[in-house]
């Protein structure tokens, strides 16, 4: 990036923290979804129903916990890559 001018340098960054914008948008609307068609069930009433937000909260941990745990193992294959050993061994 230091090859680039201000100017350039600018329009990078303002790409960057739109393609990050749109991918966390992106999970966010899969983990509503996903969270949504596991766990409510009931419309007979307004609001969730103390299953149904029981099961929600447990479905956004365990999606963002896995959503962490995939990041983190991306990360140490990525590592791995770049000082030239081969992911998973």
């Amino acid at each position: 990036m230091d090859s680039l001018n201000p100017a350039e340098q600018r329009e990078l960054s303002s790409r960057m923290e739109k393609k990050q914008m749109k991918e966390f948008m992106t999970m966010y609307s899969k983990l509503v979804q996903r969270c949504f068609d596991d766990c409510v069930n009931d419309f007979t009433t307004k609001s969730l129903i103390s299953r149904e937000e029981g099961c929600v909260m447990r479905c956004v941990d365990k999606y963002l916990k896995g959503s962490e745990r995939l990041g983190s193992r991306f990360q140490e294959q990525n590592a791995a890559m770049q000082a030239g050993q081969l992911p998973g061994r």
